[in-house]
């Protein structure tokens, strides 16, 4: 069984200049570019006629997402990796993603106001990823209860890839995981 990336949010976020330097990293070459409309991409280990990449260069069209699920398509025969392997390497922010993981990381308080910045070990586009995300209040105390007990937490925000590394932003519901015990 293999995963298709399938979910318009995700697909919508995948940015195309981060999509252009990946391609350029994995062998792609640009041939030709319809100024403020698409870019025409192929492998030298393909003739052109075989695998092509379209790619669109406004994030904003309405059949974006559609021309990035196709890419995925390609990619993934052509480099003969999973999607997962290959969005998990160009995914830099999803929108209200849901996340579950253990806290692995407390950094010390901020004095001025009860808030922490903690790290946490969840999944992140099928791998256990560091994610890092700062929290206020009676959420810091959860926080500290979920560390010190080993509780799984769960909780919805902002994912933004940050250099090499994954920052939950805007969060919500943040809150300890009591589904692993049904």
């Amino acid at each position: 069984m293999k995963a298709i990336i399938s979910d318009i949010d995700i697909l919508s976020h995948l940015e195309p200049q981060k999509m252009e330097a990946y391609l350029q990293a994995t062998g792609w070459h640009e041939r030709n570019r319809i100024p403020d409309k698409v870019s025409i991409w192929t492998r030298d280990t393909f003739s052109e006629d075989k695998l092509k990449i379209q790619l669109p260069v406004d994030q904003y069209f309405d059949d974006y997402p559609r021309r990035m699920y196709e890419i995925m398509e390609i990619l993934e025969k052509a480099e003969r990796r999973s999607q997962l392997e290959i969005i998990s390497e160009l995914i830099t922010t999803a929108n209200n993603l849901a996340i579950q993981g253990v806290v692995i990381k407390i950094h010390t308080p901020n004095a001025d106001q009860l808030s922490v910045t903690i790290v946490i070990l969840g999944v992140v586009c099928n791998k256990l990823r560091e994610i890092q995300m700062e929290l206020f209040n009676h959420e810091y105390i959860l926080a500290i209860k979920a560390y010190q007990e080993r509780l799984p937490i769960a909780c919805t925000g902002y994912l933004v890839r940050e250099d090499s590394c994954f920052v939950l932003k805007n969060i919500r519901n943040f809150a300890l995981d009591e589904s692993w015990k049904n």
